[in-house]
């Protein structure tokens, strides 16, 4: 089988092509490349996913990206597989242990939002029919497709996340700031900010993650 950077040359013979790749995901990071590779700009539509990248984004906040990466697997088991119905039921003894688990950020704050913000969720499920058909109301339902040359060329906020930013706020989401809700909306694909020398932005201007049935 050919290699998937292959090319193939007019006497027969094959050069290998190799993947370039946004400056912020390099080959000595696994769980960035995987993450830049798999994930990041591709298009979603499932709610619970959704909900996930939100707590996670919201989880960031003064901290790396690298050290939510690292803790991802131990949010989804301390957060019951972001459930949202289940995590809007937890008591006090429930937070008390979440700040006794290492797995997570151990920020009072933080682990309260995540419980408000399961609330909030379900409210929005409730009102548009799914947490996606809201969020993606803040895009035109479309993907923005930018063509962006260098990182400096990407901005922190946009006058789409400002908007996101302030109707999340109102409907009792936080840890939403304009600048967390575009990292938001870059991880789910509502932005794509590949830039255009990396092999993901054609990638994932023709992907789309098929919707599943909303949390129960």
């Amino acid at each position: 089988a050919r290699h998937p950077g292959a090319r193939a040359e007019p006497g027969g013979g094959v050069t290998i092509r190799a993947k370039f790749r946004c400056h912020w995901a390099p080959a000595g990071k696994p769980l960035y490349v995987a993450y830049h590779d798999e994930q990041w700009g591709v298009p979603e539509h499932d709610d619970r996913m959704l909900f996930e990248m939100l707590i996670l984004e919201g989880a960031q906040a003064g901290l790396s990206w690298e050290t939510i990466l690292g803790k991802r697997e131990g949010y989804r088991r301390a957060f019951d597989g972001f459930d949202a119905r289940r995590i809007a039921r937890y008591d006090a003894r429930k937070v008390e242990r979440l700040l006794a688990d290492p797995g997570i950020v151990r920020n009072r704050l933080k682990v309260a939002s995540t419980i408000g913000n399961a609330h909030a969720f379900l409210e929005a499920q409730r009102e548009f029919g799914s947490f996606s058909a809201y969020v993606w109301s803040f895009v035109g339902g479309r993907p923005i497709r930018n063509a962006r040359k260098t990182l400096r060329g990407v901005p922190a906020r946009t006058t789409e996340s400002d908007a996101m930013s302030r109707d999340l706020g109102e409907r009792g989401f936080r840890f939403v700031g304009s600048t967390i809700c575009y990292a938001f909306m870059q991880a789910t694909g509502m932005v794509n900010d590949h830039l255009v020398t990396c092999f993901c932005h054609a990638n994932c201007s023709g992907q789309a993650r098929k919707p599943r049935l909303k949390t129960k």
